[in-house]
């Protein structure tokens, strides 16, 4: 998730997060960040990283690509 997303899940104390596809440019659950397991919060939550990640990362690249060719808005 994204820094604003990762901060929602820390402020709403959710206990866990599961993704599939890290986002090494803007992602903040391990990737360029990590808000889920900063000691200067008052709440950490469980993340799973990974699952699925192939799929996860193909149907990205796919969504994307189509939004570029315009076939999705």
């Amino acid at each position: 998730p994204c820094a604003m997303c990762a901060g929602g899940l820390v402020l709403a104390r959710v206990d866990a997060l599961v993704y599939g596809a890290a986002d090494p440019k803007a992602g903040f659950a391990g990737s360029l960040g990590d808000l889920t397991r900063d000691p200067r919060l008052n709440h950490r939550l469980e993340v799973v990283a990974g699952v699925r990640a192939e799929e996860s990362s193909a149907l990205l690249k796919e969504f994307f690509a189509a939004r570029r060719r315009g076939a999705v808005t």
